[in-house]
């Protein structure tokens, strides 16, 4: 690795900033890089921005530039400027007249890793792609090797902690005093998109009640992209109705379940009002849940920081 330059990919999530200080442990020279998918909550900008630089030194930040029509620039400036900084994530769904969806994932594509590889290109010396990946967290990255090398990327990927625990991570940030993103403090499981479409329910809970703007702010973007898939089909002669679809969502169908003879489902969609009511919920979804365990000692449990507060 003489001749390499590692390419840290850090997330301001715990396994990335634990790839980092172990890095910083075996005296291995890094690059952190952050990708900025417009997405993100504060309390993620903050720490990447305010805290980690001073734990594993300065982070580069890179991003999607999306070139919009002159009608949709507006829009985009309009929905930046209420969450305080450029969204290559809106620009994209305002772009696209869609939002991401299982069937459509091209948010990780446009948002993550293109402009991950163009970066990686770019460099005059030869990269290794590193990241914070763990087996133990799906079977589908505990299939992942720890090396490996990507086409697409035109370079090696490497997983230095992909045998990791969750224990072992917890334990490196606990060893170097580092204190971990205030999102999991406050009772979330993962960093990343606020929210992701695969968000589970109580993250979607979560996000509800300690960010509503972000709530509000989706819910305007529904009702942005509705009017411009509406125009769209309109031209086509279409509607919503005659194609047999519903109003786009960030958020299919909680409750779509697979048709037992195709296995397909139906790919309705909910809108955010009615995904949060859902999310408040327990039963299945037929009883509101009055009162919750609080996120935030579940959170500071977990890190062994309940007595002290953080670091």
């Amino acid at each position: 690795m003489a001749n390499n330059i590692i390419v840290a990919s850090v997330s301001g999530g715990k396994d990335s900033t634990a790839m980092c200080l172990n890095f910083i442990e075996q005296g291995v020279e890094f690059r952190p890089v952050f990708i900025d998918t417009g997405w993100e909550n504060a309390a993620t900008y903050a720490y990447l921005k305010d805290y980690l630089p001073s734990v594993i030194g300065p982070v580069e930040w890179i991003r999607s530039e999306v070139e919009l029509s002159p009608e949709l620039e507006p829009v985009a400036l309009e929905f930046e400027a209420r969450l305080g900084h450029y969204s290559a994530m809106i620009r994209w769904c305002l772009h696209k007249a869609m939002f991401p969806s299982r069937l459509r994932r091209w948010c990780t594509d446009h948002t993550k890793t293109k402009p991950m590889r163009g970066y990686l290109i770019a460099l005059d010396d030869e990269p290794i792609n590193a990241v914070g990946v763990r087996a133990g967290e799906s079977a589908a990255r505990a299939r992942l090797t720890e090396r490996e090398w990507s086409d697409f990327y035109d370079c090696e990927i490497w997983r230095p902690i992909h045998s990791w625990s969750e224990q072992d991570v917890i334990d490196i940030h606990n060893r170097h005093g580092v204190r971990p993103s205030p999102n999991y403090l406050a009772g979330a499981t993962r960093v990343g998109c606020w929210p992701c479409i695969y968000a589970a329910k109580k993250e979607i809970h979560l996000i509800a009640d300690s960010d509503p703007e972000r709530i509000e702010l989706l819910q305007d973007l529904e009702f942005v992209i509705g009017d411009l898939v509406r125009t769209k089909l309109a031209k086509q002669g279409e509607t919503l109705e005659s194609k047999g679809w519903t109003a786009p969502g960030w958020f299919v169908n909680k409750e779509d379940k697979p048709d037992p003879i195709t296995g397909k489902r139906s790919g309705s969609n909910w809108p955010i009002a009615r995904v949060v009511e859902w999310a408040r919920t327990k039963r299945g979804g037929r009883q509101v849940e009055l009162f919750m365990a609080p996120g935030r000692e579940s959170g500071c449990m977990r890190w062994g920081l309940c007595d002290t507060g953080g670091r």
